[in-house]
């Protein structure tokens, strides 16, 4: 019974905060929204290549979402290209980021926090950042 692999992260709002995340995972990440099953409640999938990795659904009438991302959840991590390009893309929108470079791996990250203050990660192959 292994995992064989990821699928998908979920994040539960209002409607009006899945609107403001939409817009940032596409418009800043650089997800794409697609096809979504038509489910009985509002949502959106947002797609990285072929694959449906973030699913937007909204929370029900009783539940109760905190509007700020707390609790052991910390980022979520997309691999990306042009490390120059997204750097100058988060200035332009006046994002905060921090960059880093992971230890023994060829790899550059860019950190930063979604309208809902929920952790991204960017992965960038190593002759990025050099």
């Amino acid at each position: 019974m292994p995992v064989t692999g990821f699928s998908h992260y979920n994040l539960r709002a209002d409607r009006a905060t899945l609107d403001i995340l939409r817009d940032f995972y596409v418009d800043v990440v650089g997800l794409r929204a697609g096809e979504r099953p038509p489910f009985d409640n509002f949502g959106y999938w947002l797609y990285a290549g072929e694959r449906a990795v973030l699913h937007l659904s909204e929370a029900r009438p009783h539940e109760r979402r905190v509007p700020l991302a707390n609790g052991t959840f910390d980022h979520v991590a997309f691999e990306s290209f042009d490390l120059a390009g997204f750097e100058a893309h988060l200035r332009e929108r006046g994002i905060d980021f921090r960059r880093a470079q992971v230890p023994l791996l060829d790899l550059w990250q860019l950190f930063f926090r979604d309208p809902a203050g929920n952790g991204v990660e960017l992965n960038f192959a190593g002759s990025e950042g050099r």
